[in-house]
């Protein structure tokens, strides 16, 4: 954002792709990355994890002090009832790539808004179809680097969407913040979108 915009929200995430959409919308923001244990509970249910996740990424930001209202998200892939969240390491990416490969996932963002008046969120779902990707694909694509830290090791914003045969959904939702719901929540709040749009 250019910076003479004033922030109207704190994003509580470090994440490139968040800040990018935000600035999509017009929206000026300050950033200051939630630290949780983003570990899955036994017998969590994905949407319930999400959620819980994302709640907690804003409640820790807002609990540092700041005045602004403090957006979160959280993203998860999800395939035959098991969560894929960001691969551990190579065989992992690998693995999890392949379990995806010809298929049809479901991808679920959370988003949170903090303010003084408590958490309010929304919820976005999407199905995503991969086309099936040979193992020599899998490995070129681990090495590029760009599954490292996403969720379900693919991202559609960049190489993986070589692999995404359908999409039924928002795209920015698969992204890590989806911008219809996002734009729900702000509005509610009485923070302007578009106002800083370039």
């Amino acid at each position: 954002m250019p910076p003479a915009a004033a922030p109207l929200i704190c994003l509580a995430s470090a994440s490139p792709r968040r800040r990018e959409l935000l600035e999509q919308i017009g929206v000026p923001y300050t950033v200051s990355a939630a630290d949780i244990d983003e570990s899955v509970q036994e017998g969590e249910a994905a949407v319930d994890y999400v959620l819980r996740i994302a709640r907690a990424k804003a409640a820790a930001v807002r609990l540092r002090g700041t005045p602004l209202p403090v957006l979160a998200a959280d993203t998860t892939v999800v395939v035959d009832a098991l969560i894929c969240a960001k691969p551990h390491d190579r065989a992992d990416g690998i693995a999890m790539l392949q379990r995806l490969s010809g298929r049809t996932h479901q991808v679920l963002t959370a988003v949170a808004l903090a303010t003084g008046a408590g958490i309010a969120f929304r919820m976005s779902a999407s199905e995503v179809r991969l086309r099936s990707i040979t193992a020599a694909e899998c490995a070129a694509y681990w090495q590029s680097g760009e599954p490292h830290d996403k969720a379900g090791g693919y991202a559609i914003q960049g190489r993986g969407a070589l692999f995404i045969e359908h999409l039924s959904g928002s795209y920015s939702g698969v992204m890590g913040l989806p911008l219809f719901e996002t734009g729900q929540l702000l509005s509610a709040a009485g923070v302007p979108c578009l106002a800083g749009a370039r």
